[in-house]
């Protein structure tokens, strides 16, 4: 993602083909949250490590972009039953499978990873990324990953850019970015935190 893509007065969130902002939440249906809207909007995502810019990136992001095409193909497999991710998840367990569900706890897993990372260095305007996302790490994906894993995560973390080379990639106007950042954030915290609590509910911790 180059800002020669951002548009005019924009920022790089306005180039995402789905923002968290924009997927709907069925507060009357126990918080449904529609597959095929947050799939997108997770997707979109996904293109920050672009932005982050260094290939030790690649598996984080191939991780989270896996877990999507899973559930996806859950989704795909059975529509009418998976028309939101929480009737997708009761469904799967009526069938005794859990491919798909797994896969959600996963990518909700990396969701709040980037969320808790972005969101403590847009709290702390004088720190630097690595330490934002290394905080963000210990509480969210390292106490699932194994002893091979966590080195790929801890070489990511060390590979993030200067904050200000880094913001400068999302747009011209900071106020702006920050704005909308906090916003964006915001919205995919609230996903995360209704996800967790629905996976857990239904002994998904695995």
């Amino acid at each position: 993602m180059s800002t020669s893509q951002i548009p005019p007065g924009g920022t790089y969130l306005n180039t995402l083909k789905r923002s968290f902002t924009d997927v709907p939440i069925q507060a009357d249906k126990e918080n449904a949250i529609p597959t095929t809207e947050f799939l997108e909007a997770a997707e979109s995502l996904v293109s920050i490590f672009d932005v982050l810019g260094s290939a030790a990136f690649s598996p984080v992001k191939s991780d989270m972009l896996g877990n999507v095409e899973k559930i996806r193909q859950r989704f795909l497999a059975t529509p009418t039953e998976s028309e939101t991710l929480q009737d997708l998840v009761n469904n799967e367990q009526k069938a005794k499978q859990n491919k798909a569900s797994q896969a959600l706890l996963w990518l909700v897993r990396g969701l709040e990873f980037t969320c808790k990372g972005l969101a403590n260095n847009v709290a702390a305007a004088d720190q630097e990324l690595s330490t934002s996302f290394r905080a963000a790490y210990d509480v969210t994906l390292k106490p699932h990953h194994s002893i091979f894993i966590k080195p790929i995560f801890s070489a990511a973390m060390s590979a993030c850019p200067y904050r200000t080379d880094f913001y400068n990639k999302l747009g011209d106007d900071q106020d702006k970015v920050n704005a909308q950042l906090k916003e964006y954030l915001g919205a995919l915290e609230n996903f995360v935190d209704i996800l967790k609590a629905f996976l857990d509910s239904k002994g998904i911790k695995k």
